[in-house]
């Protein structure tokens, strides 16, 4: 067993984005770290030169069902059993993360989105506390305008067939960067077998709206019940699509917490890649060589 290994869909679009990812992977993770890379099969050759002892290239082929068929240009697949609704790449890219993360023997997984960097050194006893895997999540981060996460913590019901809807407001377990047990992964795609009567993977891509992180943090509370030690600080992130300048992303990164071992400037903000390296760059003077804050 691996002590940690790290987790990512990305596809062409972001193979600059991943770069930056994979290289922090390499500098701020043990040697025995594999970085777990999920595209598209017409991606494959882009990817394919970071294949190594520390990379492993899989494809949607090697997760999804032979049966399931893509349809190109409009960027889903299609089921012949179920025609509707088609299997959207957003929810391909979810259902990656767990079908992967439930294969790997390893103590924690980092699932991280092709926008993160790493800036800290990560060992994985910063993500286990009293035996259990720190887990993200926001409490009362969920209220009725926030109707996407409404929506995926109703369907998380649904797939773990608990009752609903919980009442508002509700916690939020969405991240870029979070911390998952390999073991709570499998031990959630057997509820959602038994709750749906249908192999994991079709009852989960069978919702056009569902969230992979809701899925889970409904998972480790209200059905084990573990309470496990939750960690909000893993990464310092904004989401706001307005993209940064080189001042404004030198800024954003000045306010790195001291806890943060991952950074994330969404992608969906095109801030320019000029002010993105800027930003990396300003971390790594901040955190020093070896990974601790001033």
């Amino acid at each position: 067993m691996s002590a940690l290994a790290v987790v990512t869909p990305t596809y062409a679009p972001d193979a600059e984005l991943f770069d930056h990812l994979h290289r922090s992977v390499l500098a701020h993770t043990s040697e025995d770290t594999v970085h777990h890379v999920v595209v598209p099969p017409a991606d494959h050759r882009l990817f394919a030169r970071y294949s190594g002892p520390r990379c492993r290239i899989w494809t949607y082929a090697e997760i999804l069902p032979r049966r399931l068929i893509r349809a190109p240009l409009a960027g889903v697949w299609i089921d012949p059993r179920r025609p509707w609704p088609p299997l959207r790449g957003w929810v391909a890219q979810q259902a990656a993360k767990v079908a992967v993360a439930a294969r790997l023997d390893a103590k924690v997984v980092l699932v991280a989105d092709s926008d993160v960097v790493l800036v800290r050194e990560v060992n994985p006893d910063l993500f286990i506390r009293d035996g259990h895997v720190c887990m993200f999540r926001v409490d009362d981060g969920v209220h009725e305008q926030m109707t996407d996460h409404v929506t995926w913590h109703r369907v998380a019901r649904e797939l773990l067939g608990l009752p609903g809807p919980a009442p508002l407001p509700l916690p939020d377990y969405v991240s870029s960067l979070a911390s998952w047990d390999p073991a709570v992964v499998r031990g959630m795609q057997q509820a959602i077998i038994e709750a749906t009567g249908r192999d994991w993977l079709t009852a989960f891509t069978s919702y056009l709206q569902v969230s992979e992180f809701i899925v889970y943090g409904v998972f480790v509370d209200e059905v084990l019940g573990i309470s496990p030690p939750v960690n909000t600080a893993i990464c310092h992130s904004r989401w706001d699509r307005t993209p940064l300048d080189h001042a404004g992303a030198i800024a954003f990164a000045d306010r790195l917490p001291p806890d943060a071992v991952g950074m994330m400037i969404s992608a969906k903000s095109r801030t320019p890649m000029g002010a993105r390296r800027a930003a990396i760059e300003r971390c790594s003077r901040i955190t020093g060589p070896d990974g601790s804050h001033p």
